[in-house]
């Protein structure tokens, strides 16, 4: 299948940036948003399109459709993006499953939780048969940032070496000969479970966040955790839980990298490849991502919820421990005064509870 139109569900700085990228790149681009959030469209509409800045210098583009119709937005596209948060994979699912076609393929481009799973579960409990292949992405393809409000992209890195996966992992050819057309740099993952174990934001942000909480409630938002976060110390904690995680990936029989080696090899800072504080603190696109601005914001929430109580719950189930993932979940949870232990994603709560390591490859085959 040659991909021609893809829809993008979720007008945040991914899906927005995506659709100024894929768009400049001679794909159909459906640009869609909530409408709850159809804020995120307005100035796009009425300037009928979107400046990309990029290393290329500026140029304005003209999505095919920017629209708050879901239906429309879907409707013949041959690759759905979904570029929404982790914590609402099953409100976006809920709408656009039902509207899925014969052999579109699905791929949720974010943050990796086991998104997909959670996806193809829903399906099953709405009864929906429809053929459509699904996949995940282990992080977005964009170091970016798309101001709504300006109808404006500041693009700063097309990552390299993004890993996307296939539920079930049988279907990865198809998942990948898709996904590999729009970003020819990425790669194929072995199954969901790779994917989500190399999702980076629950190592980079958790930690350090929880060691700035003070700052960041007393600088009302002016604060940069790449810049000014990330310290000498600070940066024990990324190792730490990067540890814990290439542990897990070992037991996997995946590629376990090192944090430095991730984000080197993505396409940030590679020049400092091997000083991992010194790639956050020098890379011009970690440097000039502001935030978090509140500690109730995704750095938190999301990845703690979404990322370390899905990594803890990996852990107890194929018996390698995560004492330095757990203090971090328990620690957030006093911080925000969540129970997170509660609250959070595991594999119990997505279905997958009570399977020892065989049992969960063979159930994402």
């Amino acid at each position: 299948m040659k991909v021609k139109s893809v829809a993008i569900l979720g007008a945040g700085n991914g899906g927005g940036t995506a659709a100024a990228d894929l768009t400049s790149r001679g794909f159909e681009v459906r640009l869609y948003e909530s409408p709850e959030f159809s804020e995120n469209l307005e100035e796009t509409k009425r300037k009928g399109g979107i400046l990309l800045k990029d290393d290329n210098g500026e140029q304005f583009v003209k999505p095919a459709l920017v629209t708050t119709n879901l239906k429309e937005a879907i409707s013949g596209a041959q690759v759905v993006m979904i570029t929404v948060p982790t914590t609402v994979i099953k409100i976006i699912a809920k709408e656009c499953i039902p509207l899925l076609e014969k052999d579109q393929v699905v791929v949720i481009h974010s943050a990796a939780s086991l998104g997909s799973y959670r996806f193809m579960n829903l399906a099953k409990e709405m009864g929906i048969t429809t053929q459509f292949k699904l996949g995940e992405t282990n992080t977005l393809q964009y170091g970016t940032r798309f101001f709504a409000d300006k109808a404006e992209v500041e693009l700063g890195l097309r990552a390299k070496g993004v890993l996307v996966s296939a539920l079930p992992s049988s279907d990865i050819d198809k998942v990948y000969d898709a996904w590999k057309q729009i970003y020819p740099t990425s790669v194929a993952a072995k199954n969901i479970f790779e994917t989500t174990l190399n999702n980076g934001n629950p190592e980079s942000h958790t930690g350090p966040g929880i060691c700035n909480a003070g700052r960041i409630e007393y600088s009302k938002g002016e604060f940069y955790l790449y810049k000014e976060g990330i310290t000498k110390s600070t940066v024990h904690m990324i190792k730490a839980v990067n540890s814990e995680c290439r542990a897990l990936c070992e037991a996997f029989g995946f590629e376990a990298k090192t944090k430095e080696d991730r984000i080197a090899d993505l396409g940030y800072a590679p020049e400092y490849r091997g000083d991992l504080q010194r790639q956050y603190n020098s890379s011009p696109i970690y440097c000039n991502i502001k935030g978090p601005t509140s500690v109730t914001g995704r750095y938190f929430v999301e990845d703690i919820s979404n990322g370390l109580t899905i990594w803890s719950s990996i852990g107890r189930a194929i018996g390698v421990k995560t004492p330095v993932i757990d203090a971090i979940i328990t620690i957030g949870s006093t911080l925000l005064q969540h129970n997170f232990w509660e609250e959070g994603e595991t594999l119990e709560t997505i279905g997958l509870g009570g399977k020892g390591l065989n049992e969960l490859v063979n159930l994402v085959k």
